[in-house]
């Protein structure tokens, strides 16, 4: 039997790619496919799973399996090959002011005028030297983060802190609580240790925390991962109410929480993070990607006390030590004030774009921070993600789909929009293309 799925694999697989089977196409139910093919309904189930993994097919709950549209962008990494121009890249935010370029040649002229310049060409330290530590433990106190320097480790960005994190942390096979939908780069690094991602649902204003608390009282839960100021994709702030909740949910089911701060700059008041209410058994990561520029590659994450050393030594297996020359150039930039800058600038160019996008889309189910970078487009019912990523595509827009931010088995039929890349005064005539080609996609 084996052999026999594996060649329905193969046969659907190949019809598909070769436009025999043409994206859309509802395909025969389990039961249906078990009868044509001579072989067991889990079999046949087996064989649409197998689909799914390799981004052909889709399932909707009720309604049944369908070939996704491969045209548009469907998940974490867009195609770059559009069948017309580009006029958008709404799939990720790259966000930069227009002085950015002068400022780092200042930068530069400054860091090779010093008189420790060599200092950058040595091997740094796993976590950094205490002196750039101590310059982001005090960037962290505008954050309501107050911690020795000895706290801090410097990553090269978030990415590389999260899978310290994990290292130190978790076994393979442990379980994680995250969001039903979350930043899709932690999805990845879970699935890079053996994890398994556990999905919380998820309301308009935050996680359904008493789903958590079930979850955590049935599984063996080693850690709750969290996003909870300006949420990426869905973008709310947990009040202070709720993260109490989720902590004393942590503590009671002794899990630990990974926080990502990542966006929290974009709100300016926010409530204190959640590492501040619980920092025996809060990670922190953060970086400066969004708030200066995503080349950057400079973050960092606040561990608690029992774990220092175990952070120490997952940096220094994957890469050792962070760049002396983006350390100097970044702490630099924190020190002078630069970030803190670009920090009110960036909240003010997202509030802006986020007025322009509420006026794009008057019709339609959009939601989002008021200040973020990113919106959540609901689609009409009926009308599926892939779909609406293709249509897209054809008329230039890269976007991406629920999906690539779901750890549930089905994704919501939505959009999450990038609005940092186009310039401002392009930005309205771009949603407005999406929302027209929205609105003419047949249900």
């Amino acid at each position: 039997m084996p052999a026999a799925y594996k060649s329905i694999v193969d046969r659907f697989a190949t019809s598909i790619r070769d436009g025999h089977v043409p994206a859309g196409t509802r395909l025969p139910t389990h039961r249906a496919l078990a009868r044509e093919h001579r072989i067991a309904l889990a079999t046949a189930s087996r064989v649409y799973a197998e689909l799914a993994a390799m981004g052909l097919v889709a399932g909707e709950p009720g309604r049944g399996t369908f070939v996704r549209d491969q045209r548009g962008h469907d998940g974490i990494e867009p195609s770059r090959h559009l069948p017309v121009p580009r006029i958008a890249d709404l799939s990720f935010n790259q966000p930069l002011a227009a002085e950015q370029t002068s400022e780092l040649r200042h930068a530069l002229r400054e860091l090779s005028t010093s008189g420790n310049l060599e200092a950058v060409l040595h091997q740094q330290p796993p976590g950094g030297r205490i002196r750039e530590r101590a310059i982001v433990a005090t960037h962290l106190l505008d954050r309501g983060i107050d911690v020795p320097p000895a706290r801090v480790l410097l990553a090269n960005g978030a990415q590389q802190a999260l899978d310290a994190v994990l290292t130190a942390t978790t076994r393979p096979g442990d379980v994680i609580a995250a969001d039903a939908l979350t930043y899709p780069g932690f999805a990845l690094l879970a699935a890079a240790h053996s994890l398994e991602i556990a999905p919380v649902p998820a309301g308009a204003a935050g996680p359904d925390l008493q789903a958590l608390d079930r979850l955590c009282a049935t599984r063996p839960v080693r850690a709750i991962y969290t996003i909870p100021t300006v949420h990426n994709p869905l973008g709310w702030t947990l009040d202070r109410p709720t993260r109490e909740r989720l902590v004393a949910i942590a503590r009671a089911r002794d899990a630990w929480i990974i926080e990502d701060g990542t966006y929290a700059f974009l709100d300016e008041a926010p409530p204190l993070p959640v590492q501040a209410l619980a920092p025996e058994r809060t990670f922190y990561v953060a970086s400066l990607s969004k708030n200066v520029a995503t080349g950057l590659r400079f973050g960092f994450l606040v561990a608690p006390g029992t774990h220092e050393e175990q952070i120490v030594r997952s940096l220094r297996t994957s890469t050792w030590g962070v760049s002396g020359l983006i350390t100097a150039l970044a702490t630099g930039w924190i020190a002078d004030g630069t970030v803190a800058r670009l920090e009110k600038s960036r909240r003010a160019d997202a509030a802006e774009r986020q007025e322009i996008a509420r006026a794009a889309f008057p019709q339609l189910d959009y939601t989002a921070h008021p200040s973020s970078f990113f919106g959540w487009l609901r689609l009409p019912p009926d009308l599926r993600a892939d779909q609406a990523a293709s249509h897209l595509a054809d008329v230039g827009i890269l976007v991406t789909t629920a999906e690539a931010f779901a750890t549930t088995d089905h994704a919501p039929h939505a959009l999450r929009l990038a609005l940092a890349t186009p310039a401002i005064d392009q930005l309205a005539d771009v949603l407005e293309r999406v929302s027209r080609t929205v609105d003419a996609m047949p249900l």
